[in-house]
């Protein structure tokens, strides 16, 4: 395992951010962690990446323990922390260069610079200052200073935070390119880019983790495997306090006359919305049923 926890805990004060958890990562996968604002993400990574030491519990990456050989962590490791703090009044190159040298490169300094800037996609912007790039290129500006040394595991705390649609796919086929010869732990809020680079997901909510499992595992095992989506389109606006409740864990809005029913009984509302409909003359156009799909878990899990 590239990544071991087993009951790390960090509290400040009274308050415990992260609480007794334990999870794995494997060699060579890409792993989503996922958790609402507050739920410990953060302060796992800064754990993790020997930034902050854990109040309890143990850690390690490749085997080497976060707090006994934290030195040697430090070397195996990358990080993007979600702050991104660059020196924006430096170019590409000279940050590269100082990054470098915290790592002690020596004479692989030259290559592993020319190296990170190739796989990142920077050569274009490479005579520019930071402060002058787009929220896009900083960002694998800070991709490449996390793997300028050549790390065996990447941590990236959201790595695609703030981007817009081009960017984001941008730094998405980064990461999966990258993922091909190493180990990434990453956090994000965006539940699409999650399907679509991560193999594995780990949830945790209010310090503890709440799912660990293969993406598709995480829908079809979870505490949540048996909730449906229910979509309707009605041919008048429906009123929502008026609508059959008896079967219905969630409502969402996706348009006027377009909602989405979260059940676990799927059949029997099914048969009530068209109960429905036809008492108060309001048509059904459109309706399809789904098995839940990772935002629909992930919010079942978090709420």
């Amino acid at each position: 395992m590239s990544i071991h926890i087993q009951s790390l805990t960090k509290t400040f004060g009274e308050q415990a951010a992260v609480n007794h958890i334990s999870f794995e990562v494997p060699s060579g996968t890409i792993v989503g962690f996922l958790g609402p604002n507050g739920a410990g993400k953060s302060t796992t990574m800064k754990m993790l990446t020997t930034y902050i030491p854990p109040t309890s519990g143990t850690a390690s990456i490749c085997g080497l323990d976060i707090i006994k050989q934290a030195m040697e962590v430090r070397k195996i490791v990358g990080y993007l922390p979600e702050s991104n703090p660059l020196y924006y009044d430096l170019y590409i190159k000279e940050y590269l260069e100082i990054v470098a040298g915290i790592h002690q490169l020596g004479t692989q300094k030259r290559s592993r610079i020319d190296a990170v800037i190739e796989m990142t996609g920077l050569q274009k912007e490479i005579r520019k200052k930071i402060g002058n790039l787009s929220k896009g290129y900083k960002q694998r500006v800070g991709l490449a200073q996390a793997m300028i040394h050549d790390p065996k595991v990447l941590i990236l705390d959201e790595p695609t935070s703030g981007l817009d649609p081009n960017q984001l796919a941008d730094i998405r086929n980064l990461i999966i390119n990258i993922g091909r010869d190493k180990t990434i732990l990453l956090s994000t809020h965006i539940m699409q880019e999650v399907e679509a680079m991560c193999e594995r997901v780990v949830i945790i909510n209010n310090g503890h983790i709440v799912a660990d499992d293969s993406l598709t595992g995480i829908q079809s095992g979870s505490a949540a495997s048996d909730l449906h989506v229910i979509t309707v389109e009605f041919a008048k606006e429906p009123q929502r306090d008026a609508l059959p409740g008896n079967h219905i864990e969630d409502i969402k809005v996706l348009s006027v006359r377009t909602l989405e029913f979260h059940t676990r009984h799927p059949q029997e509302l099914r048969k009530q919305l068209m109960q429905w409909s036809m008492e108060t003359d309001n048509d059904i156009l459109n309706i399809t049923t789904n098995q839940t799909s990772l935002e629909s878990t992930f919010r079942h899990l978090t709420s």
